[in-house]
C-alpha cells in the first residue's frame, strides 16, 4: 500500500486513468473513504474535474466503501449501452444509459453514505458554515435548496454537503463532505449567469431529473473538509416566482417532525435518532424562508450570520 499526501490535481488525467482501471484509486472526501474502479474514460475525466483538490490514497488496505462503475453483464448491453454502479460487488439499483455514467457515480455516492452511515445522524439537507456556526437546508426536491446553497458556498460559505448532512451524535457537530453541488435545468443557468469563473463537469441530458451537471466544490471548502462546527440554524427554504424574501421563524415541534422525516437514518437510530434531533433543534434557530432572487437571499443569509455576532 502506498499512501499519498498529494491531491488529484497534482496527478495528469493518464495517470488517475490508469489508477481507476486497476481500482486501485482511493478517494477521501470529508471522514470518508471511497475506493473506485472504473474503465469508463468519462467517469475518469469527471473524478479528474470534482475532486481535483481532495486528497486521494493508492491501493490501501482500508476504505469505507469499494465501489465500481462498468457496463453491466447483460443482454441489452448490445442493444443499448448502460453503466452500472456496484458496491462491494453487488448492484443495488438498476443500470442507467451509459452516457450518464458519470453523475451515477456521484448519485450513487450518496446512496452509499445514506445507506450505511449509522454512526452519524444523516439527513437529506445541504449545509454551510460561516463564523464557526452552520446552517442546515433541508428541503424537497424543487425547493431551490440547490442552487440556494451554490449561491452561498460561491460567496464566501463554507460548504460542507449539498445532499447529505453527518451530525455527530454526541457533539452534534456537522461533519463537511466538501463534494459537488448538483444542480439541474433552470437552477444550473442560474448560477452560472451568477458565477461566470465557476467550474463544472459535464452537463448530462435526459436523465429522469432533467439536464443535469455537478459544480465543482470551493478550494477552501475542501481544503478545510477536515473541520467540523456547530450548527446554529435550520432553515427550509423555498422558491417561490417573483416572492420577495421572507424569513420566518417556525416553532420547534414543527421543524421535529419535518426535521425527522428527513433523515435517513431517524428510525434506524431508534431512541437515540430521537434524543439527537431533539437536542439539535434546541439548540437551533428554526425558520421558513422563501425567495425568488438570488441576490436578495445571499443577503438574508448574511444578515442572519451577522446578526449572530452583533
Amino acid at each position: 500500500m502506498t499512501a499519498l499526501s498529494q491531491r488529484l490535481e497534482d496527478i495528469s488525467l493518464a495517470r488517475l486513468t490508469a489508477l481507476l482501471c486497476a481500482g486501485q484509486l482511493a478517494l477521501q472526501t470529508g471522514p470518508l473513504i471511497f475506493r473506485i474502479k472504473s474503465s469508463m474514460p468519462d467517469v475518469a475525466r469527471s473524478v479528474h474535474k470534482l475532486y481535483g483538490r481532495h486528497p486521494f490514497f493508492v491501493d490501501p488496505e482500508l476504505a469505507d466503501f469499494h465501489i465500481e462503475l462498468r457496463s453491466p453483464k447483460n443482454l441489452r448491453r448490445w442493444l443499448r449501452r448502460q453503466a452500472e454502479f456496484l458496491i462491494d460487488g453487488e448492484s443495488p439499483f438498476e443500470p442507467l444509459p451509459r452516457d450518464q455514467a458519470a453523475a451515477m457515480l456521484e448519485w450513487g455516492m450518496n446512496w452509499a453514505i445514506a445507506s450505511s452511515c449509522h454512526q452519524w445522524l444523516t439527513i437529506h439537507a445541504a449545509s454551510l458554515e460561516r463564523n464557526g456556526k452552520v446552517v442546515i437546508l433541508p428541503a424537497p426536491p424543487g425547493s431551490g435548496k440547490s442552487t440556494l446553497c451554490a449561491g452561498l458556498a460561491l460567496r464566501g460559505w463554507r460548504l460542507l454537503s449539498d445532499e447529505l448532512t453527518l451530525i455527530e451524535l454526541e457533539s452534534l457537530r456537522a461533519h463537511a463532505l466538501a463534494r459537488s453541488i448538483n444542480l439541474k435545468n433552470q437552477s444550473i443557468d442560474v448560477i452560472r449567469s451568477f458565477e461566470p469563473t465557476a467550474a463544472w463537469s459535464p452537463e448530462i441530458y435526459d436523465t429522469t431529473k432533467g439536464r443535469v451537471t455537478h459544480l465543482v466544490p470551493p478550494i477552501a471548502s475542501v481544503d478545510r473538509m477536515q473541520e467540523t462546527a456547530q450548527p446554529r440554524w435550520i432553515v427550509f427554504p423555498r422558491y417561490v416566482a417573483a416572492a420577495e424574501p421572507l424569513l420566518t421563524p417556525r416553532s420547534k415541534v414543527q421543524t421535529f417532525t419535518h426535521f425527522a422525516e428527513n433523515a435517513f437514518n431517524y428510525s434506524i437510530l431508534g431512541e437515540l435518532g430521537f434524543d439527537v434531533v431533539g437536542r439539535l433543534i434546541r439548540q437551533c434557530d428554526c425558520f421558513d424562508f422563501e425567495y425568488s432572487r438570488l441576490d436578495d437571499a445571499l443577503e438574508v443569509f448574511d444578515w442572519l450570520a451577522s446578526s449572530e455576532n452583533a
